[in-house]
């Protein structure tokens, strides 16, 4: 609480004040009272002062986010295919099996409050030893998410685009459900985060490719960092791609086609280096999959593979 000094003019009669307090001149009857000093207590104001900036203040509080990473594969492995060692996609053999793959993948999402979030992105996979084209593959898509807690739903277009390739090229119309599980758990954080995926290609192959997953996060808040757990199981239907005989015309390429299981590991670099989270969030990510097939009668790659690279969100 601040003090003022507040003087204080006051006004009475000589008669009701002794005579050492009567000023000469003064009217008879009357005296005036030299000013008087008293020290008074200000009020409060009701506005609180400005508080210093946290840390986490001005992390992109705006409409638009962008999510970018940019890492180092061994192996390029698509729902349960390393497509480039496919021989519809490279007729001749290209050397050693692992061959390092430079991936991008880029997202911009518009938060519109409580209708749909649209985004827009690209994926683009390069390797250098490929012998047809050094970009294999760019995948453009647009679609939206969408909050109704305790479900989350995707819904999308995608576009297959192989450069050199183009008999190959190929798209596709998506959706995506997945469960808040923390919402009926009454926890903090999902426990299993339970999702299925369905796609159906609208153009080369007339077929379905459906996916149902669970995953699971260990943060270790002391160190900035995240493990996930992951594992999914694929089922197809009608998708040519996936026919291991494709000379058989009795046999449908339709069953359970592969799963796959996960480890990835996210370290905080704005941690790292003490950078605050005001100029994105920058992490290094470390990946780890084993991926097997289930029906024999469906194409699936067998690959231990992995990679690393760095994200960036704002």
């Amino acid at each position: 609480m601040r003090n003022r000094l507040t003087v204080l003019f006051l006004s009475t009669t000589a008669a009701a004040l002794p005579a050492t307090f009567a000023v000469p001149g003064a009217a008879r009857g009357q005296a005036t009272v030299p000013p008087v000093l008293s020290l008074q207590p200000e009020p409060e104001s009701v506005y609180a002062p400005p508080a210093p900036p946290r840390e986490d203040q001005g992390v992109n509080e705006g409409g638009v986010t962008l999510d970018l990473s940019v890492s180092y594969f061994t192996d390029y492995v698509y729902r349960g295919l390393e497509l480039f060692e496919l021989p519809e996609f490279t007729p001749e053999p290209i050397g050693s099996e692992d061959r390092a793959n430079l991936q991008i993948n880029g997202k911009l999402s518009f938060d519109l409050g409580k209708i749909p979030h649209p985004f827009v992105g690209a994926f683009v996979n390069s390797a250098e030893s490929d012998p047809i084209s050094t970009f294999q593959e760019i995948r453009p898509y647009l679609g939206f998410d969408w909050n109704l807690r305790p479900l989350l739903v995707s819904a999308g277009y995608t576009s297959y685009i192989y450069p050199d390739r183009d008999a190959l090229e190929t798209q596709e119309v998506w959706g995506r459900v997945e469960l808040d599980d923390s919402y009926f758990l009454r926890a903090e954080e999902p426990l299993f985060s339970p999702y299925v995926m369905v796609a159906y290609d609208i153009d080369l192959y007339d077929g379905f490719y459906a996916e149902a997953g669970i995953g699971h996060d260990f943060r270790f808040e002391d160190f900035g960092l995240t493990l996930r757990t992951e594992a999914h199981v694929a089922w197809v239907s009608q998708y040519e791609l996936y026919d291991a005989d494709p000379t058989d015309a009795d046999e449908e390429p339709s069953g359970l086609q592969h799963y796959q299981l996960g480890l990835i590991g996210t370290y905080s670099l704005n941690e790292l280096f003490n950078v605050s989270r005001r100029y994105g969030e920058w992490s290094f990510v470390g990946y780890l999959y084993y991926t097997d097939g289930i029906d024999d009668d469906l194409r699936a790659t067998e690959q231990l593979w992995g990679g690393a690279g760095i994200s960036f969100r704002y």
